[in-house]
This record gives structure tokens, sequence and C-alpha cells, in this order.
């Protein structure tokens, strides 16, 4: 038996040969290689692949939430970027009108006892007398993060806080970004405030700028103090916070699950700058913020543990938490001795996650408008510092505090376990890998020899960085599509991937390359982006047995699994080829344990990610240069002959027989891309 399979491959490496010579005239490309690629669909031969196997990981890094996903317009809307004491900078606030009209510093008399600091606006000119304000009045004004953009159609929620010893007439507007457009306006009058007192108000755009600014301004002497100023958008998905837009891209991908809040940002370069969980959830009124000290921005912590949670349940996506460890930031190791105080920040996180209602920090979530408890099942237990002399105790600490508490939760250490085994215990080990395109693509088979029993690899970190990467390069994806293929046949070891960074506000730039990038009104994924695209049915999917037979073959690598499309109920036969070459290879698919006549001979779908050059990236002027495009596959059988372009990922699904029109079908494959 072994010997007749043997000599059906060899016939068939003949006959690709030949079969490629007519593939090839028919589409204009001419193949220098031939290959073939053995696919087993046969049940004996296939195994699951994880839920959990491809997800997303948010860092604060980029402007990612401040300025990005997080909706809020106003940057430093508490004005305590600057540091507790007073008098203190208030950037990118800005004053409207010179010295011998207004006069702006900053006090310590904010209602909020956990953001004290308030602005105070003095008025020194008047709509009469000797000293009379410029027309449209003095004030203030705030560009957001790199300009607000600002919609025609669209309704904002002004909230602010406000108070003065005199009666008080504000100008509200939302301007162009030299203040001469105004589109929206309002007013707030007000006789009595000698307390602090909430407004509210709704402007509706009657223009668009995507660099528009919120004014304040007055024409009345006096002086008025200011606090907690938020402008958010109406249209925020469900209500929750998070741009629409951005959103929209996170969920194209089918998270399996969501990697938060980091990555370094969670430790801070010194301890007084971590993130710490209990000062991000509540009013937002009363969060402090911080400066994150690793990627050099304040952030108000609008995004907190909360809206994490909540991201990854209107994600559909399992959430998995990354804390503080002890190690606490790069510079600061708290020893295992002192740890117990910062275990118990922990517990009670999960708690606030998980705990009854009537708990004492379950019912903090409750009031907070989610009574039902999110479904946090991961944590990590800190970020790449398994080298620290602490990790281990400290760790050990943790993970039976947890597993006392939560037995059900997966704990995830920072230690890699993949070439040898952990010596202490854990469901999952976190491992990272950065490097060049050649490297990347090569590791494809670093897991092919990791034992499948024991704790499973969480790759929560993978890119291709530098000069191959450059802002999101082909390259870069057509290695990282190539390391995902070992990732998914590799799926016994390997329970979690997630590509980094997530996001870049193309404004402020801290790490190259990224997946998404934006500015206020604008988005693109790049090439990595799509790549991301062509993995996400294989949550859950089948993998199936698959050899590739090439010569070079250290170029090619590929994968096949079946797959349920949720928006057909289609069952289709999916096989991913990346030709990491420079020449084009003409593939013949042979695919074997099927039932006679199980593939439909249309409604199949090639889709291709590829350009003319490998160093090409998009943009905001070309969105789309690199992308993925897809035909339709004319002639589907068991054995079929295909050209594999230079420099491409390539996937083909293959529709099995159902009861669904071919064209339907076809129509909802081009849609799930």
């Amino acid at each position: 038996m072994g010997s007749r399979h043997s000599l059906y491959h060899v016939l068939l490496l003949i006959l690709c040969g030949l079969s490629a010579l007519c593939q090839c005239s028919a589409t204009g490309v001419e193949a220098n290689q031939t290959a073939v690629l053995f696919v087993n669909a046969s049940e004996a031969s296939a195994r699951k692949i994880p839920d959990t196997l491809f997800g997303i990981f948010f860092e604060e890094i980029n402007h990612a939430g401040a300025g990005g996903l997080w909706a809020e317009l106003v940057s430093n809307r508490g004005f305590e970027a600057g540091g507790p004491n007073v008098p203190s900078n208030i950037d990118p606030w800005s004053i409207i009108g010179d010295e011998s009209s207004v006069i702006v510093s900053t006090d310590r008399s904010s209602c909020f006892d956990r953001n004290k600091v308030a602005l105070r606006m003095q008025v020194l000119c008047d709509h009469r007398g000797t000293n009379i304000c410029p027309d449209g009045g003095v004030g203030i004004y705030n560009p957001g993060f790199w300009g607000m953009n600002v919609e025609q159609g669209k309704s904002y929620k002004l909230v602010l806080y406000v108070r003065s010893q005199e009666s008080i007439n504000i100008s509200v507007a939302l301007t162009g970004s030299n203040g001469l457009q105004k589109l929206a306006t309002s007013n707030i009058v007000a006789a009595d405030i000698s307390s602090w007192k909430k407004v509210e108000i709704l402007l509706e755009a009657k223009g668009t700028d995507p660099n528009s600014r919120l004014e304040l301004r007055s024409t009345t002497k006096g002086v008025i103090w200011f606090d907690q100023v938020s402008l958010m958008p109406t249209d925020t998905y469900k209500g929750h916070g998070f741009r629409q837009d951005l959103f929209g891209m996170l969920k194209d991908l089918k998270p399996a699950f969501i990697r938060f809040p980091g990555g370094c940002f969670v430790e801070g370069d010194y301890l007084r700058n971590a993130f710490r969980w209990k000062e991000t959830i509540g009013q937002w009124e009363e969060r402090p913020g911080h400066f994150g000290d690793v990627w050099n921005y304040w952030t108000d912590d609008g995004l907190g543990h909360f809206e994490f949670l909540q991201l990854a349940e209107d994600l559909g996506a399992r959430p998995v938490w990354v804390f503080n460890n002890g190690r606490v930031s790069h510079h600061d190791e708290v020893d295992t001795s002192a740890i117990l105080p910062f275990v118990q920040e922990i517990l009670d996180g999960l708690e606030f996650a998980r705990g009854d209602p009537t708990s004492t920090w379950g019912s903090v979530r409750a009031k907070m408008g989610h009574p039902e408890p999110f479904d946090l099942k991961y944590v990590a237990i800190g970020n790449e510092d398994c080298g620290k002399s602490k990790y281990r105790g400290n760790y050990l600490k943790f993970y039976s505090a947890i597993k006392d508490a939560y037995p059900d939760i997966r704990i995830i250490s920072n230690c890699d376990g993949s070439s040898s085994p952990l010596d202490h215990p854990a469901d999952l080990y976190d491992f990272h890998i950065y490097s060049s395109a050649s490297s990347v693509f090569s590791n494809a088979r670093h897991f092919d020899s990791t034992r499948r029993s024991g704790p499973k690899a969480f790759i929560s970190e993978y890119a291709v960085t530098g000069n191959d990467a450059g802002k999101g390069s082909l390259l870069a994806a057509l290695a990282e599509a190539g390391f995902l293929i070992g990732v998914e046949k590799n799926s016994e070891a390997i329970e979690m991937a997630s590509y980094a960074p997530l996001f870049v506000n193309d404004n402020d730039r801290r790490w190259n390359p990224d997946a998404i990038v934006f500015t206020s009104s604008q988005m693109y994924g790049t090439p990595s982006y799509w790549m991301q695209h062509f993995f996400k049915e294989s949550n859950g999917a089948t993998l199936l047995s698959s050899s590739l037979q090439a010569n070079p073959s250290n170029s090619l690598i590929a994968s096949a699994i079946t797959w349920r499309n949720s928006d057909d109920n289609n069952e289709y036969l999916r096989i991913k080829v990346v030709n990491f070459g420079t020449t084009a290879v003409a593939l013949k698919i042979s695919i074997s344990g099927l039932d006679q006549n199980t593939l439909e001979s249309s409604g199949a779908i090639k889709t291709t990610l590829t350009s003319t050059n490998v160093m090409d990236e998009n943009s905001f002027k070309e969105p789309n240069k690199v992308s993925p495009v897809k035909a339709m596959l004319e002639k589907v059988s068991e054995s079929m002959d295909v050209v594999l372009s230079p420099r491409s990922l390539t996937s083909f699904d293959l529709l099995r027989k159902s009861i669904s029109s071919s064209v339907d079908t076809a129509s909802a494959l081009i849609s799930s891309y």
C-alpha cells in the first residue's frame, strides 16, 4: 500500500509540470517552480483546532485608546495631565485672548477628591466699559487628539462642571481648526453657581471638519472655574464609548479573545506610573488618570478595567487580563515577602469581573450597569518578566491564591515552555517573537517538536519588525502568514496567538509596524491586518492532514481546514498557501479522503494577498493597495492545477455539497473577508 501511494505521488509530480504549462498560459503568469500539495480530507486524520486560537492584543500604545478606540474627543479633560501641583501645564488646552483680556491658571479646588486640579479662567475684559472683549469673547479651546472629527448631522454630548461667584454667559462652540467656522453652538447661562454645577449639552453639527476644536468663551468680566470637560459622539458602539469605525475593524477579524491592557503599559517604567485597575473604574469624573511613562503620554483612563471587559463582550471575545505581578515595573521589584497586598488587589479585580452583584466588588460592577458577571477565565501574571529575580516567587503567590478562589481560571506564565518544561505550574506560557521576515517565516516550525502535553503556548505578541516591516509591508505580512500556518499545524501545542501592536494613531507612532492605522477621521489596515483575515475562520475549524512536495521547499508552506460559514451555513474546505519565494509556482492540489462528487464544481473562491513590490504598504491615499483580491474558481475537483504568484498568500475556499445555490454561496463567502 505504501509503494502504490509513493508511485501515485511521483506520477502527480510529473503531471504537475505538464498541467502547469496550460495553467500558466491561461493566467499569464510564468511559473518556474512546480509543487504538489496533498490534502487528506478524511475524518480519521483530522483534528479540531482550538476555539481560542486567533485573537487580538490591545495595548495602550500609539494612542490606541486615548485618542483612538475610546471615542472621547477632549484631551486632558480633567486638567490633571500637568500633575497634581499647581500652577500646572494645561496642554493641549490653549487660551483665546491676550493677557490684557484673560488669565488662565490652575488650582486645587475641584469637587472630585481624586482629581483636585481645576482650571481657573479670569476674564478681565467685558462687553461694556473701557476694556471691551474682542468679538466672540475670550476663553479656552481644546483641539482634542490632533483634531476632533466633527461630522455634519451628527450629535455630540458635552458634559462639564462649572462654578463662579457671578452670573455667567458662556458660549460653547465646535469650530474649525482656526476657530472661524462655527460647526455647532450653544450657551451656558446661569445665575447661582457658587458651588460646582454639572452641565450637559447636546451639540448638533451643521458642518464637517476632521480638525475641529471645542471652544468655551465669555464676554463678561469675572472668574469662572471649569473641570472635567468631556465631549463624546452619541453614535459610539451600543453607547459603550467605542469609536464605531475602529471597533468595526476589530469585529471583522472575529477575534476569539482579546488580551488587555498591555504589554509594558501594565507595568510602567516606574511603579508610581503603573496601570492600577481600581483607579480606572467608577464614574469617569472620579478617575484620576495616569501618565504612562513607558509610552510617554497621559491617559484619563476612560478606557478602564470595566470598559476592557465590556469591549471583550461586545466583540464576542474571551477576555485575557494581563496584570502586574509584583515585579511591578521596569525598574521596581517587590519582594515576595511583601507581595500579598498586590495579590489581594488582583483577587479584588477578579471579583469585580466575576463576582456576584451583591459582593463587595461585584456590586461596583453592577452599579456601573453590568449586574451579570463577565466571562473572565484567562489571566496573565506579568509581561515579559520571567528573567527577573522576584518573578517565580511572586508568580507562585498569585497562582496559588487565584487557583484557590477561582479553580477554573487558566493562568499564563511569562516563562517560555516551548523548548523545555516549565519549573512551575501553569495552564499556558507566553511566547513573543519580533524579528526579521526570514526569521519569523522560518519559525513556522518552532513548535514542531514542542510537547503536546502540559501547558499550551500563548503566542501573545508576534510581528515582523525592523527594515523588513517598514510601517507595515507585504513582506512582513507574508512572513507572519507563514508563521501562523505553522501555528495552525501545531495547534495541539498552541492555544492562542495575537499580533502586536494592534493600533497606531498616525500622529503618534511609538512603534512600527501596527495592524490598524488611523487619525481622527481616517483609518486603514496594513497588510498584516488583512493577512489575519485569512485565519479568522480557523477558530474551532477542523485541521486536515496535508503535506507539500516541492524543490526547493523552504519558500512554501500550506495548511488545509474545513470550516462552516455562518452566513450561508455551508461547509468549505480552505487551503492556504504562502509563496515566500520570488518566482511563481505551479501547484497541483490533490485531495483525497472525500466521498465521490463531494465538492461543488462552482461556487469556489480564490483569494490572494500580493502586490507588485514586496515592500509595498497601504496608506491613507491608497488604503487598499495591499489587500485581499478575490476571484471565482471555474474548475474545481479533487485534483486541481493553480498558479501561486511570487511573494503571495493565497487561499482556496472549495464548497462542499449543499442545498444552497452557488451564486448565493459565492456572495456570502466574498463578504466574509
